[in-house]
């Protein structure tokens, strides 16, 4: 007798992108079906979405409302309840817009006249135009109906989520939901403690979800990928859903923050919910698995494995070798619904949207990170510390394979930092077959992005690149072994600018040693930039020390001290140090973050940077055309 296949579901756990799938299903879903296994798809995350922002999901959330005494009805609450029958009468109506679906309603959304408007429209009130025309021209121009409409629709789809939170579960959000649960928790209490609650409203909501995915599709084996730590509470909910339906369905954890933050897992209660732990890309650990649940490997043999035994957990690895970059096989997101994101516009900002709006083929040019270097970077890690790079025929062979299957012909590559020889070969290879794709990606600002290179990746689709400036201090950049300096910055960020290639700025404060001066002429370097039209947007971030990185593990190279961690049996990541210079990073980081908002939307460029800071700082040490010279 044939023995039953063994079907493999991968799932997406809320919360990631609106617009595009978040592409580890896609990337174990080919493979395994290359591998001749049975494997399947769903995107638990949008479809939780779509189920809470929709007519009945309205309506529930109003039962929710009803139940809740007056002093715990937040403005956002009352001004929602007072106009609900004008959100149930467009919430339907705005979600389709944002898929693409209808259009034609974008003219109603977009006379301001159809959505109710809440207190994520208050900003707007700030674009005001002397001559009493259109304060919003100077972004949508006069025939820009799409964007204006999905801009207004995204910030309707933001008070709504407001609502869902002050009403329904306070640690909702589109993006981070529930993350404190996780990030950096060395005790499972937190989570287990969450878990144990009766359900809300969100929560009865991804279980009817997942047991209908497990309906559909009778797997014998669950994966459930957690990129982020606002993906874990909605992965555990899930694997909880599946136990309780049907103990013998295998469950297995895996992705990017497993791979980050449970590298030393000890807690027996998560095996209550997954039966495998993986570590690392999960290719061959899926394997060496799948073998095991066909009795044709010993549990001992398994790879990069974490499994309960009645001496508690043990981590297992057989030390197989990974499986080839070149030989992991193309990503299929079939049985995903691709006409069913949403591509949403939150900030008025051209580079800044590419993150939200559109939908995207997500593929990487290469495995891991070929500089591995960067201090703050957790270069000791897997996913960034081995290299390893394909053919420019197999990676434009596997766009073209993508295309076929989607339709779309956008790309954004998800590198940590796609190299430039491999971009340039890339290029070559996609103006050899005439092949016209739009593609964005991360890079290093390193001089070989020459104008001619720029020019050609242009050519070739380029539409945007984002890099790491992080601290634009040369003394900084060299403590972290950036291997680029301001100057250097400058005149790559030109060339691509030049080349008509849109460019995004991660930014950092708050490293090792960063002085208030520092900070000062950091932002200074930051506004002349701007003001050159080398970058269009940025990013600024707290820097974090990890366990993982060069600062973390050789703390006194960077004149700091760490602080001890607590006992750990669940996630270990982030670790607080003394830096001797005291500086009060976070009041420095507000006025950045102000002084950033503004400089993506051409506000302020004159002003003198100390402008932004709520109390006295020095004078920028910055020649005032230090950026203009570095160009010319």
């Amino acid at each position: 007798m044939t023995a039953k296949p063994m079907r493999v579901l991968s799932v997406i756990p809320p919360m990631t992108q609106l617009n595009t799938p978040y592409p580890s299903t896609a990337y174990l879903t080919g493979f395994l079906r290359s591998r001749g296994v049975a494997a399947v798809q769903e995107d638990l995350a949008l479809a939780l979405v779509l189920r809470l922002f929709s007519h009945d999901g309205l309506l529930a959330i109003r039962e929710r409302i009803a139940a809740l005494p007056m002093p715990q009805r937040t403005p956002p609450v009352q001004a929602f309840d007072r106009d609900f029958d004008r959100y149930l009468a467009t919430i339907d109506p705005a979600v389709a817009f944002l898929q693409g679906r209808d259009p034609s309603i974008g003219h109603r959304i977009g006379g301001r006249n159809f959505l109710p408007e809440g207190p994520r429209f208050a900003p707007l009130d700030a674009y005001i135009d002397p001559d009493g025309g259109d304060p919003l021209a100077w972004a949508f121009g006069a025939l820009g109906v799409q964007d204006r409409a999905r801009h207004f629709a995204t910030l309707y789809l933001n008070d709504v989520a407001d609502v869902l939170r002050d009403a329904v579960d306070s640690r909702f959000e589109f993006v981070r939901y529930a993350e404190s649960l996780a990030q950096s928790q060395a005790s499972f209490d937190p989570l287990a403690k969450a878990l144990a609650a009766p359900l809300n409203l969100v929560d009865r909501t991804l279980r009817e979800l997942t047991l209908a995915a497990v309906a559909r599709h009778a797997p014998r084996l669950v994966l459930v990928s957690a990129p982020f730590p606002g993906n874990v509470y909605g992965a555990f909910r899930i694997a909880q859903a599946i136990k309780l339906h049907d103990p013998s369905i295998v469950t297995v954890l895996g992705g990017g923050f497993v791979n980050t933050e449970l590298r030393e897992l000890a807690e027996p209660r998560v095996f209550d919910y997954f039966d495998y732990v993986t570590l690392d890309d999960g290719e061959r650990p899926l394997l060496a698995l799948l073998e095991h649940l066909r009795g044709e490997r010993p549990q001992e043999r398994l790879v990069r494995s974490f499994v309960r035994t009645a001496a508690g957990v043990r981590y297992v690895d057989a030390a197989e070798p990974d499986i080839a970059f070149a030989d992991v096989g193309t990503p299929t997101w079939d049985g995903l619904p691709l006409d069913r994101y949403l591509s949403i516009l939150d900030m008025l900002n051209p580079m800044h949207r590419l993150w939200s709006d559109g939908r995207w083929n997500k593929l990487t040019v290469a495995h891991g990170c070929y500089w591995k270097k960067c201090s703050f970077c957790d270069v000791s890690l897997d996913y960034i510390s081995r290299y390893d790079a394909v053919a420019a025929t197999t990676l434009v062979d596997r766009i073209e394979t993508v295309i076929a299957e989607t339709g779309q012909t956008g790309f954004h590559f998800v590198d940590e930092a796609a190299p430039p020889k491999a971009l340039k070969a890339l290029a070559a290879e996609l103006q050899k077959r005439k092949r016209a794709i739009s593609w964005w990606g991360n890079i290093r600002f390193e001089k070989s992005f020459t104008p001619e290179l720029c020019a050609q990746l242009a050519d070739s689709g380029c539409i945007a690149v984002s890099g790491g400036l992080e601290v634009a201090s040369d003394r900084l950049l060299k403590l972290m072994q950036k291997g680029v300096s301001v100057e250097q910055v400058a005149r790559v960020t030109h060339a691509f600018t030049d080349a008509g290639i849109l460019v995004h700025a991660y930014l950092m404060y708050g490293f090792p040693t960063q002085t208030v001066q520092d900070t000062v002429d950091a932002l200074e370097y930051v506004r002349q930039l701007f003001a050159a039209n080398c970058i269009q947007s940025g990013f600024f971030h707290r820097f974090a020390c990890t366990v993982h990185s060069p600062v973390g593990q050789h703390p006194d190279r960077y004149g700091i001290t760490l602080k001890p961690l607590p006992p750990v049996s669940f996630a270990r990541n982030d670790v607080g140090f003394v830096d001797p210079t005291g500086v009060d990073h976070s009041a420095l980081g507000v006025a950045l973050n102000k002084a950033l908002y503004n400089y993506m939307h051409g506000l302020g460029l004159d002003q003198d940077v100390r402008s932004w800071f709520a109390g006295r700082v020095p004078r920028t040490q910055v020649p005032r055309h230090f950026i203009a010279r570095a160009i010319d």
